[in-house]
């Protein structure tokens, strides 16, 4: 048992201990107010802005995320880890800042070995010997274990050319590594985005199609022969309504019926932009809009399930996204239309600015949360964990090895603020740039974006004009316009202290020391010269 930090997480504030207390000395357990355990259905949009929902502002309607909104709760200062797609996931699973794997930049591809390894607890491992039945439906994105063709043997396509590499893979052998090892009892995964081949689905680690043909969504590559992106949406609906279907009529003679969890990864709305036709032209705004109204259809046929089965009641239901908006989304031309898929916030998705990772985030539960109220903490998707954790009263058996930068957001969901429960929140940009944000302040340890927005890291590392750094305070700049560095240096040192902290205990909650994949090497010269802590030395 995990002494210190279930500790530490009982004694943030008064109304937590006096919650936690006397549901121990009811039940034993931290958190059991209900008679059978909560459902867990996280979805997670891909490459959808802040904006992009109408509840925040959107024009492309999204009723069914508004109605979460409506019927549950909405965070409002609520972020991805990272501004990109592979490293919040790895987050939101691992309940640990994607940057202490070894993945310090960019993201995975289709063909690249697997991210977490298999002896790493992740929430889905800790649902399922919590009683959990478990599920993963979509878009996967953390490398699979490919078993190779022997003799170096290379296939050709079967018709048309041959493009791409991955033509060296055994199409019918099973996948290592991927959700089966890792916590899923039953997944149908695409291996990447939607723009990354081979483009096939795998249905518990066996391809339900062999690769034989090439085909381009944006990369050409393997695929199989009946693999068509436009249809991704209909076919992970169908496959998330019956993984929910199955499980709530699972109960047998000899057992009571599990509660479930289903991870649903969206491959929606980032490239490639291919609403089907039944959306095409719906939303006035082109076909992103498009895109993004059939990404709420999708939580619309997850919430008519609930509502069909009668479980609505006590299933929580969240929905977020991976990072913001891209800029392959056309911004400009959609902010002409009067949409602004990041809202105010400056930037967009691979940036370390606000724009990058902050992302809607609604949670439904009607047994346990207020309908329609918003909360305006600090969380972040690697806060599920523990929060998944702390809602089954199983926070206890949090080890110090994993789930290291998770918080519980439960406390927010029954309206209260949640500033001590999470001090702080480090953000990571596609170039490996960081931030660290505590109260009101952000410090971005990069001079430009970070990521895509000009000047690229490239452009504005070469740039002796752009300040090193960035000091932002968020209340009174939420739009990160005026940086402050030179006016607070004191504040910015702190910052840039405590982040070194985080770094060298490997874990930002409460406990024993842990260990990185290395240290985070992706600081800028300028940066160390400035805050030579951070190089590790």
């Amino acid at each position: 048992m995990n002494v210190d930090r279930w500790k530490t997480e009982i004694t943030l504030n008064m109304k937590t201990t006096l919650r936690s207390i006397l549901l121990l000395g009811l039940t034993g357990t931290a958190f059991q107010a209900s008679a059978e355990q909560p459902n867990l259905i996280f979805i997670l949009a891909d490459d959808q802005g802040y904006g992009d929902v109408s509840y925040a502002g959107g024009l492309a309607p999204t009723p069914h995320i508004d109605r979460l909104a409506k019927e549950g709760i909405h965070f409002t200062d609520a972020h991805t880890t990272s501004s990109v797609c592979t490293p919040t996931r790895y987050s939101i699973l691992t309940g640990r800042y994607n940057w202490r794997s070894r993945l310090k930049r960019s993201v995975l591809f289709g063909l690249d070995k697997p991210l977490i390894p298999e002896s790493r607890t992740t929430v889905a491992s800790f649902l399922q010997k919590a009683g959990y039945r478990t599920g993963i439906v979509g878009k996967w994105h953390l490398g699979l274990g490919w078993q190779k063709l022997p003799n170096g043997e290379k296939r050709k396509a079967e018709t048309g050319p041959t493009r791409g590499d991955g033509w060296d893979i055994d199409y019918g052998k099973p996948v290592t590594g991927g959700p089966n090892a890792l916590g899923f009892a039953d997944s149908f995964i695409i291996p990447a985005s939607l723009d990354m081949f081979p483009y096939v689905y795998l249905r518990n680690g066996l391809c339900t199609q062999p690769a034989t043909v090439t085909k381009a969504f944006h990369r050409a590559g393997p695929s199989g022969k009946d693999f068509e992106a436009v249809d991704c949406l209909r076919d992970f609906a169908r496959e998330a309504r019956q993984f929910i279907r199955t499980s709530a009529q699972s109960k047998t003679k000899k057992a009571k019926k599990k509660p479930f969890f289903l991870y649903l990864p969206l491959t929606s709305p980032h490239t490639p932009i291919v609403p089907a036709p039944a959306w095409k032209g719906k939303s006035k705004l082109g076909v992103y809009g498009d895109f993004v109204m059939e990404t709420d259809w999708v939580v619309g046929e997850v919430l008519a399930e609930l509502d069909n089965l009668d479980i609505a009641e006590n299933t929580l239901v969240l929905f977020t996204t991976d990072n913001g908006c891209s800029p392959q989304a056309k911004i400009p031309q959609l902010i002409a239309k009067g949409h602004k898929p990041n809202a105010n916030w400056r930037g967009h998705k691979a940036d370390i600015f606000e724009g990058g990772h902050r992302v809607p985030f609604v949670v439904r539960w009607p047994a346990k949360v207020k309908a329609g109220t918003k909360n305006n903490s600090l969380v972040s998707t690697v806060d599920f964990f523990a929060t998944a954790a702390e809602i089954t009263g199983t926070l206890r058996e949090i080890k110090p090895h994993f789930a290291e930068d998770s918080f519980s957001f439960l406390a927010g969901l029954e309206g209260n603020t949640l500033a001590s429960e999470r001090p702080s929140l480090v953000h990571h940009s596609i170039a490996g740039s960081f931030a660290i944000r505590k109260g009101k302040w952000k410090l971005n340890l990069c001079p430009g974006s970070g990521g895509w927005s000009a000047p690229r890291p490239n452009v504005a590392l070469k740039n002796k004009n752009l300040p090193s750094v960035q000091l932002y305070d968020l209340e009174a700049d939420p739009s990160e316009t005026k940086n402050l560095v030179n006016e607070n240096p004191v504040q910015a040192e702190d910052l840039a202290n405590h982040l070194r902290e985080l770094i060298a205990k490997g874990r930002s909650t409460q406990g024993p020391k842990q260990s990185n994949e290395g240290w985070p090497d992706t600081f800028p010269n300028r940066v160390l010269e400035k805050y030579p802590q951070l190089s590790g030395k």
